[in-house]
Order: C-alpha cells, then structure tokens, then sequence
C-alpha cells in the first residue's frame, strides 16, 4: 500500500475508533507524534494544538497580527453614576433633574454624570483573544522545538523575524490585547464566531476561519484528520508509523467480525502497552510496541548461556533462512535483527494461554522481510510468561503450532506463497493488501 492508501484507510479508522471516543487517544498520539517531542506531547490534544500552529495559515496570521491591533475595533460605553457634592464626568441634567425630583426632592447637591469608556469586550475581540492564547499556550510548551533544526517545524517559526518572541511581546505588552478579558470556558459562542466571520477587518474574519478550523480537527472531520496526517503529523518520509497503525486497526476490527463484540480500550500508561480487550469465554487482549510486562510476558532475544538456549538460537537462524528460502524460493545466509511486535495473548476459561505474535515490516525489500521472519521467530522462541519459555520447554517445538507468529509486510510486486502453501511454515507472512481477507483465516486458528 503506498502513503495515500494508508492515509485514506487511517483517516476511515481514526474516526470510526478515535474520534467516536473509543479508541485510545493517548496510544494515537504517541504514534503520531514527532519522535523528537517528549511525553508532554503524548496528550491527544496538545499534539494536534502542535500541528495546528504549524499550518501556514496560522504562522502568516501571527506574521501580520502587530499590525492588525493599531485598528483593533471597541465599543464607547456610557455608565451614568449618581454623585452628592462633586462632578465627575459629563452632567446629565436630564437624568439629573428627575433624580432630584423623585428621590432627592430639594437637594440640588445630587448630580447625575456619565462617563465614557472603550469597551474592548466584544464578540470579535473574545474571538481574537482566544486564538492568541491558544497559540501562545501552545508555543509555550513547544518552544524548544520550534526553534530547533527538525524537519517537521515550519521555517517560519524559527526565522530571522523570531515570530516566536513578537508573539510573547504581543501577549505581555500591547495594551488592546490586555485590555480584552479571558474569555469563558464556553466562548467563543458560535454566536461570537458568526459576527466576528462578517466583520469588516480581516483580523478578524481570519481568526473566526482558523478557529473553526481547529474545532474540526477537534471534533474529527476527514478532511481536517487527513491533513494533520499529510502535512505535520509524521515526517514526510516516515510511513512506518502509518503502517504500524494501519495493521493495528486491522486487527481490532477482524477481532471485532468474528467475536461480533465491541472491545474495551485502554489507556495507555507507562510499561502498559495493552490496547484492547475482548472479553467473554475466551479474554483477547492485544498489545502494541511492547512486551506486556504488566501480564509477566518477557522476549528475551539474547540467548542465555545454557545448552537450551543455545539450541534455541541455532533453530531460530536455521528455520529462518528455511521459511524465507521457501517463501522466495531461494537460499540465504544468516542474518540478526531486532523487532517491535504487536503481541495477541487469548486466555480460556480453564487460564490457558495463547498468543500470536505479530511482526510489523514496513517494506517490500527482500533483506528487510527477511530480517524481519528471523526477527518474529526469535520472538517467538524466546517468548517468557513469569520467566519460563511458552514454546518448547519439553520438546523442540520453539515456535508454536506454526500459527503463533505472524510477519506483515508491504505489498510485494512479485509471486510470493499464498497463506495456504505456507501451511508447514513455522509463522506466516501476509501483505497488506492481504490483511483484509486473509487475516481473518489466521486469527479463526486462535480465537
């Protein structure tokens, strides 16, 4: 699948999940993110407030707003005051006149006065101050970042013109934007929204636009997901996140099918990587990017010094290079590597355990599948639930039945084996175009 596949499939997955609340944001998050950005930005929301500020809209807008507030509009508000010996203000002898005829009868002391003042609290002004907040909020807590060399920060953020410390001034200094009060929880009103769209200045149209364009990524419009995905989420060139994601999600809902059951999502917590959970006569609970420490599962891919482990790690170089020869029909040499999985652990009423590993390859390159079967059958091998080996603790079966690893890779352009003439394979090997159909062949084997 290339880039816009994905995008066109996570976009689908991210509001059927996500944005419908049920779906973890927390594990979106980290996915999406930057690698360069730390836990802070693992917060849902703080991340797209990030790519948010990083639109170009957003960045000229801050460009041009210390002129726009020389012509920031206010309102003239006239507060009359009752006064007893003393002026203050302009006298209004109307209103005057008849305070003193219908409560202060014969006291020509008492003077009604008005003032005059600016009134900077109005629809547009409330509309305008909440942008600048939300992007200053967010500059602040991004700040090294922004003015750091990564690809995925606009130019403009960290420019000769320094945007990000005329912004800070704007906030601490000028007096119109001072002057205008925080606005509440609620505001800006769609109301509030609305006038500040029609209003003459283009400050303000402008701050009405950007705002309604931060609530539909808020509130999950395609368009509004799909560009966050495009544009800033992710560096341009890295789509192994994507396609990390893309698996995922197929998962969930092949898992979805067959049990007709919605699953429980979790929060993601540190060293607790469990994302979903399908309960009923068989507990499903599925993992992401870590060895579910939390449930006594551990990989331990560095062979301990024993005999036994030592047989383990030749196996693991011998059927690898079996299992890829047989799948490319050709010979290799040995090769190592490291893999991140996505771990499916199935617990029976009577507490039986079973699980499927799943290995993630973002790639269609022979090496790199290759490394990628050696890699999920170390995994396999060396598999520890409360320390001892799940596979092969009293035969050489180190790899399970043949269905507990499974290996996912790009769409190769080239004759492979099919899921079925992989049937004697220690795991199995499915491309992305496969998972649609095929995955649910593999999971009826455990679930």
């Amino acid at each position: 699948m290339n880039r816009d596949e994905l995008l066109g499939q996570l976009t689908e997955d991210i509001l059927a999940y996500a944005m419908r609340g049920s779906f973890p944001q927390q594990e979106l998050a980290r996915s999406l993110k930057p690698e360069q950005l730390d836990e802070r930005f693992e917060e849902y929301e703080l991340l797209l407030d990030l790519h948010f500020i990083l639109q170009e809209d957003v960045v000229e807008f801050v460009r041009n707003l210390s002129g726009h507030l020389r012509s920031i509009r206010t309102e003239t508000q006239t507060t009359s005051r009752t006064r007893r010996g003393t002026v203050d203000g302009r006298i209004n002898w109307g209103d005057t006149i008849k305070k003193r005829y219908s409560q202060y009868p014969r006291d020509n002391s008492i003077f009604v006065c008005d003032n005059r003042s600016e009134d900077y609290d109005i629809p547009e002004n409330i509309v305008l101050k909440q942008l600048i907040s939300i992007i200053h909020r967010t500059i602040r807590e991004a700040e090294e970042y922004l003015r750091a060399d990564y690809d995925w920060v606009s130019e403009t953020w960290k420019g000769s013109d320094d945007l990000i410390d005329e912004l800070q001034r704007i906030v601490e200094r000028n007096v119109h934007v001072r002057r205008i009060r925080e606005p509440d929880t609620y505001e800006p009103t769609e109301r509030m929204l609305t006038t500040a769209a029609n209003s003459r200045q283009e400050v303000y149209r402008t701050a009405a636009s950007l705002l309604r364009t931060r609530q539909r990524l808020f509130d999950g419009d395609a368009d509004a997901i799909r560009q966050l995905l495009e544009q800033t989420a992710i560096a341009p060139d890295d789509t192994d996140s994507l396609f990390e994601l893309f698996v995922l999600f197929r998962f969930i809902a092949t898992i979805e099918d067959l049990r007709e059951s919605t699953p429980q999502f979790q929060t993601i917590a540190t060293d607790r990587q469990e994302v979903a959970r399908f309960d009923g006569d068989q507990e499903i609970v599925l993992y992401h990017d870590n060895s579910a420490r939390d449930r006594n599962l551990s990989f331990t891919a560095v062979p301990d010094k024993d005999e036994d482990s030592q047989s383990r790690t030749d196996r693991v170089q011998r059927v690898a290079k079996e299992v890829a020869g047989n799948y490319f029909n050709k010979e290799y040499r040995d090769h190592t590597g490291r893999p991140d999985v996505i771990v499916l652990e199935i617990i029976s009423e009577d507490g039986d355990h079973e699980y499927l590993i799943v290995e993630v390859k973002n790639s269609a390159n022979e090496d790199t599948i290759r490394r990628g079967i050696k890699e999920t059958l170390e995994y396999l091998a060396f598999l520890r639930l409360n320390e001892e080996y799940v596979f092969g603790r009293d035969t050489e079966e180190y790899f399970g039945s043949g269905w507990n690893g499974l290996l996912v890779v790009q769409d190769l352009q080239r004759e492979t084996a099919s899921l079925e003439e992989q049937a004697e394979s220690e795991i199995k090997i499915l491309q992305a175009a496969e998972l649609e159909n095929q995955l649910t062949q593999v999971l009826k084997r455990k679930i």
